[in-house]
Formats: structure tokens, sequence, C-alpha cells
């Protein structure tokens, strides 16, 4: 078996030992150009070292085992992943054929504006409240972003941000538009909306719950749209996240769909895996089984 390893920011070679000790396995540093390259692909590294990666993992299509060691490591925490350890059993198992790789879902951007180019992400696009507070995350010293640092960019906005006019049209099914088959298209109003995240995992802000239903492997999209509320409430509100109960409260819409179209009166920025795509209009959409992962058993 030959795997190929991508070392993302903070992690060398030292972290690969344990993987190699007593493995038959032949290691080669980096991407392989074709998929007879290798036979698996390891990444060390965070959410925004996957998604750096997401266009080449799709096209390579070989299995995909996640080491976490980013400042924010959510698709590693959907894939049960949550340690090195976790990933070296996960690890030995695949290399003796007890467990096999899986197809995931991935989200997909597309922007609206000339050129469309097309993003790929693994947990969640988010805009708005999500967009400035990611903003301020990725300006703190990665110790700090993975220590809590999604939670204290958040904290100081909570009293303050406005609000975002934003249209969200959702769209499910492939049908033609009559029958039982139809497009199921709906529009939300045009409402002040703090936050919508378009989710394909539970977590993001390294373990904020805000999908709880999300599921990654159904072919949609689950969307949390938090509407206008006062400061107060929404403070209040903060720490129900981390555990999905948020999604009890009036103020939040929560939804399933296959794509949605986002759409706000002045340019907003999306970000996904914690890294700017591009700005609104936008669809965004789901890519069933795009990715293949290595879980364990």
């Amino acid at each position: 078996m030959r795997a190929a390893v991508i070392f993302g920011l903070g992690t060398s070679p030292a972290d690969l030992k344990p993987f190699q000790a007593n493995s038959p396995t032949e290691w080669l540093q980096g991407l392989p150009a074709y998929p007879a390259g290798a036979d698996a692909i390891l990444i060390f590294g965070g959410d925004g070292t996957i998604h750096r990666h997401l266009p080449a993992l799709v096209r390579l299509q070989l299995p995909v085992l996640i080491v976490p060691a980013g400042s924010g490591n959510d698709f590693a925490r959907a894939l049960q992943l949550r340690s090195p350890r976790d990933s070296l059993q996960a690890w030995r198992d695949f290399e003796s054929g007890k467990i096999q790789s899986r197809p995931v879902d991935l989200g997909v951007i597309i922007e609206s504006a000339a050129p469309q180019r097309t993003h790929y992400f693994c947990s969640v696009a988010g805009c708005g409240l999500d967009t400035v507070v990611t903003r301020r995350a990725n300006r703190m010293p990665r110790w700090l972003r993975g220590h809590g640092g999604y939670a204290l960019a958040l904290l100081p906005l909570l009293l303050k941000l406005p609000a975002f006019s934003m249209r969200l049209t959702q769209v499910n099914g492939t049908g033609t538009g009559t029958g039982d088959d139809a497009d199921e298209d709906r529009s939300k109003a045009q409402k002040p909306t703090l936050l919508a995240a378009f989710a394909n995992t539970q977590f993001y802000g390294d373990g904020m719950r805000i999908a709880p239903q999300a599921d990654f492997a159904d072919g949609k999209l689950d969307i949390c749209r938090i509407n206008q509320l006062n400061s107060l409430r929404l403070l209040a509100m903060f720490p129900t996240v981390y555990f999905g109960r948020h999604i009890l409260l009036p103020e939040v819409e929560y939804s399933r769909a296959e794509r949605v179209q986002v759409q706000t009166e002045t340019p907003l920025a999306i970000y996904a895996d914690g890294e700017f795509v591009c700005e609104t209009p936008a669809e965004i959409s789901v890519a069933a089984g795009a990715l293949r992962v290595i879980t364990p058993a």
C-alpha cells in the first residue's frame, strides 16, 4: 500500500512517525498527480487545510484520513476523529483491511458573479455574524484560535452586531415542475438576519453545534437562519449553540434543502470551513458522495 501525506500548518513529518511504526505502507509526501499514484491520503491539519485541498481530493477519489491537528477540527469531529490517536486506530484498521472507506457529501458554493467559480466545503458555510466573527478569529494567533478563538471573537460582537437584509430561496428535488417529482421552490422573505449557516456537518467554530440534525450522507444541506433579536436575548442564546438547543427558539429557522440561493441587499462575505470563499449573491448546494473518507469502525 502507498499513502500520500499532506502536512498542514504547524505539523511536520514527526507527526507521521506513529503511523509509520511497524507499518508495511510506503509513504509519499504531497498529493499524487493521478489516482494510481497512491492508495490513500492522510491529511495532518484542520478544516482550513482540508478545505484548500478539496478540489484535488474530489478529482483523485482516493480514501482520505483526517488527523486533527489544526486550530479548528470540526470536520474531523464529525467523522468521530477527535484526536490523532483516533486517526491512528482508524488507519491501523484500514491498513489491515478491517474497515473500508465510505462516501460523504461535500457542500458546493457557486459564485453568481462572473466568472462563476465553484468552491467545495466540507463542514459549514455561513454569512452574516459568522462572516464577521471568522474574520476576527483568523487574525488571532494560531494557538489562541485553537483554544476558543471563535468564541472569544464572537462575544464582543453579541451586543452590537447589526442584522443584514437577506433572502434565501431553497430548492429541493430534480423534477420538471409538475406532479410528485416537481421541484419545491420556497423563497424565504427578505428579512433582517443575523446569521445564515449552510451545514454539511453539525459543527463549526471548533465545536459549536450550529446544525444538530445535519447528516453528511443525506444529500442535503441543513440551513440554520437566526433572525434579528435583541442583544440580551442573543447573548443568552449563545451558550445553547454548543448543545444544538438554539433551534428550539422562535427566532431560529431550521430547514433542509438540496440547494439554496443567497441574496443580500449589499454584497456580504461567505466563509466556509473558516476560509473566505466569495461574496453574495451565490448558490450553495450539495455534491452527494463526493469525498471518500476513512472513519472509525
